[in-house]
């Protein structure tokens, strides 16, 4: 390939990467938020909660860029940027797998600890930080990374709506050059070296919290 289509993969490596940023820090917020709810003592919030989670896990993704990208913003005069509705339909359907990861690992704590705060005179939101989230997220990283990875390789969706991320990118390279196996090859090792980065990452950062709680 010539340095002008390299450079057009890297900046849809680039995109990708922006986009992978954006939807897991929404994707989290979403997780932490439902996934809380989902055990809250309160009977409507873990119906709400279950609901969301439900619809979101219950569709697809593909979809769901095609409705927050052509059906939202008119509904409401809004116009989004293929980038901001990519990061918005990934990071609300991601998180809906994420907050059954939280509130798996929240629900697996033992049940003397919550006990504990209790006799200790914390109130829900103490035991929530000081003693349940403490040994709760270490063991909710293993499945948070996996989750992550899942996410990258969802970001190749938002092609649909002509974002230049890799897959993008990668796609207008074979038509330049009407070269099928030796693009796609180069795009399947750019994916391979993200999601490996991310699991080292994910691994590095699980060691430390375990460290840190022993």
């Amino acid at each position: 390939m010539t340095s002008g289509l390299w450079e057009l993969v890297l900046e849809g490596l680039w995109t990708t990467v922006q986009l992978l940023m954006f939807s897991a820090l929404l994707g989290a917020a979403v997780a932490f938020a439902v996934g809380i709810a989902r055990t809250h003592r309160r009977w409507p919030v873990r119906f709400l909660a279950g609901c969301y989670t439900e619809v979101f896990r219950g569709t697809s993704a593909l979809v769901m860029i095609f409705w927050v990208f052509f059906v939202l913003p008119p509904a409401f005069g809004w116009q989004l940027v293929p980038m901001w509705a990519g990061t918005l339909a990934l990071g609300l359907t991601y998180g809906a797998y994420g907050a059954e990861i939280v509130r798996g690992a929240l629900g697996a704590v033992d049940p003397a600890q919550r006990e504990g705060g209790i006799a200790l005179g914390f109130t829900p939101g103490q035991r929530l930080r000081r003693i349940l989230l403490p040994q709760a997220v270490p063991e909710m990283i293993p499945p948070f990374s996996n989750l992550l990875v899942e996410l990258l390789k969802g970001t190749a969706l938002v092609s649909v709506m002509g974002l230049g991320d890799l897959a993008f990118s990668g796609n207008l390279v074979r038509l330049a050059l009407q070269e099928s196996a030796e693009i796609y090859t180069y795009v399947l090792l750019l994916y391979f070296v993200v999601a490996f980065l991310l699991t080292r990452l994910m691994r590095g950062l699980e060691h430390r919290l375990k460290a840190g709680l022993r």
